[in-house]
């Protein structure tokens, strides 16, 4: 699916669970593009500091509603001062995690009703939702033997009930919107990885 219009830049979304290899691989693919890296949460400087407060571990009385809604709130202020702006300059985005994590986390994850999340961000991305997601997949013992080396912040240290359901809701998606995903292998080597995500990207948005 090569796309048709020339006058914007293209929306790539990494998608996955904790310690997948997502950050790894937007930065390489953001190199090979000459494209805007970025990140939700934390993508700006207002994103930054409602990221400190979603994933600091000492926040233990935030309520599933109040945490999409902050999700939400950083992406409207990531989707105005940095992903809008770019595609319109004809830049293309690389984004670490973006719309489709809030469903999945506060969606599958926390059991918030997914149309509502649906709906806010609707309001939230003004129409920016990404053209191409790439979602990594690892196998359990590869992202249990990265999640040992790291710090864990609050949604990492999350039991593995609500890990599951993440991926479940990552691939349920993806199973639902074909035209848009592309499911990546993530337990390989990262040059086979990133040469698989690269092709992906090449058949799908002809880059």
């Amino acid at each position: 699916m090569v796309g048709v219009r020339m006058t914007t830049g293209w929306y790539i979304a990494f998608e996955g669970a904790e310690g997948c290899g997502k950050s790894t691989h937007a930065a390489r693919l953001a190199a090979t593009l000459d494209a805007v890296l970025t990140r939700e949460t934390g993508g700006t400087a207002i994103g930054a500091r409602i990221r400190e407060i979603l994933h600091d571990t000492s926040v233990t009385n935030l309520s599933h509603r109040a945490e999409a809604l902050m999700a939400a709130a950083d992406r409207a202020q990531h989707i105005e001062q940095v992903v809008a702006p770019a595609l319109a300059a004809g830049r293309h985005v690389v984004s670490d995690r973006t719309v489709y994590s809030t469903l999945a986390y506060q969606g599958y994850g926390r059991g918030l009703p997914l149309q509502d999340i649906r709906s806010i961000n609707e309001w939230a991305v003004d129409g920016h939702w990404p053209e191409l997601v790439l979602l990594l997949v690892a196998p359990p013992e590869m992202v249990e033997r990265r999640m040992r080396k790291r710090q864990l912040d609050r949604f990492e240290q999350e039991d593995a009930g609500f890990h599951q359901r993440v991926l479940a809701g990552f691939l349920e998606m993806a199973a639902n919107d074909p035209h848009h995903w592309v499911v990546i292998d993530a337990g390989l080597d990262v040059d086979t990885v990133g040469a698989t995500i690269r092709q992906a990207v090449t058949d799908r948005l002809g880059l």
